[in-house]
């Protein structure tokens, strides 16, 4: 059965199964403020810790755990859930203790990510075009409003999650002109979202392009390209370009600088490959800079010389 919040100026859809407990604490959260992900995510772990164990009985809950096959990040995000559930109907609850899986984290090659650039629909394309130039989070990037876009300076202002530093992004002349013709085709107000969905349905949108397209080519690697890679490969490309980790910090909008730390072990450039260019003039070298090139140097004849790691 479907179940309709209907909350503020906003509705939530959850599949609810018939459990009042559960629509009640969905209810809370959102009078809370969390965002709509966040509820749906709730939603969808309570059902299903509440098809094998009693929601009700914590030691039922603590079972289903122990024998749960599966990582134990997904178990943290399971427990941290339920954790909410037990505090909201006074439940004592000795919560497990798990230790987040360490995963490297692989980057994926500008050429797959424009890849998948060009092989989406015209709305879906400028989403993932934005993640790539941005580095937004998904629920960032479907929370802008229009009147966070500054068309003439190319920036965009996002709302940023999880409690990190505000800040301003930029997007090159082509994506900003994308953005502008979706403004105006749509008779989008400056204070209407840009994007209709929210970041679950990008998500699910995306998946199902990606799939396809590694079908289409055969090509097995595309399918293990997420959504946040676009972030990802936006932090690490700053990073290559700029060496200035307090500046990727910033741009990435996060709280603690042990996370941007990351980035910094998931560079070799000593193993590095490039695509090389010239450009004979200041037009040739304002197109590669906005596709992502960097300047190298000028030989004697004239011809700038610029790369891009592939």
């Amino acid at each position: 059965m479907i179940h309709t919040i209907p909350i503020a100026k906003t509705a939530i859809r959850v599949s609810s199964t018939d459990n009042p407990r559960i629509l009640n604490l969905l209810i809370k959260l959102k009078n809370a403020g969390n965002t709509d992900g966040t509820i749906k995510a709730a939603d969808t772990r309570l059902r299903l810790i509440s098809k094998k164990a009693n929601l009700d009985a914590p030691e039922t809950v603590n079972q289903y755990l122990t024998n749960l096959k599966g990582s134990q990040t997904y178990k943290i995000n399971l427990s941290r859930t339920y954790t909410k559930y037990c505090k909201h109907y006074n439940l004592t609850w000795n919560k497990p203790k798990y230790t987040p899986d360490t995963k490297a984290i692989r980057i994926p090659s500008t050429e797959k990510l424009d890849m998948l650039i060009a092989s989406s629909g015209k709305t879906l394309s400028m989403k993932l075009d934005i993640s790539k130039q941005t580095g937004m989070r998904p629920v960032e990037l479907m929370n802008l409003k229009v009147r966070d876009v500054a068309l003439e300076q190319r920036t965009i202002y996002p709302t940023t999650a999880k409690h990190g530093a505000s800040r301003s992004l930029k997007v090159s002349t082509k994506l900003r002109d994308t953005i502008e013709n979706h403004i105006n085709r749509n008779k989008l107000t400056p204070n209407d979202k840009l994007f209709k969905s929210d970041a679950l349905h990008y998500g699910h949108t995306y998946r199902e392009m990606r799939n396809k397209l590694s079908d289409k080519l055969n090509d097995p690697s595309i399918r293990t390209i997420r959504l946040y890679d676009f972030r990802h490969y936006f932090a690490t490309t700053l990073y290559h370009k700029t060496r200035d980790i307090l500046l990727v910090k910033q741009q990435m909008g996060h709280k603690r600088i042990e996370t941007t730390l990351i980035y910094t072990q998931l560079l070799n450039t000593a193993d590095d490959e490039w695509n090389c260019k010239t450009a004979k003039d200041q037009k040739e070298a304002t197109s590669l800079i906005e596709t992502g090139f960097e300047y190298v140097a000028t030989t004697p004849d004239g011809f700038m010389l610029f790369r891009k790691r592939k």
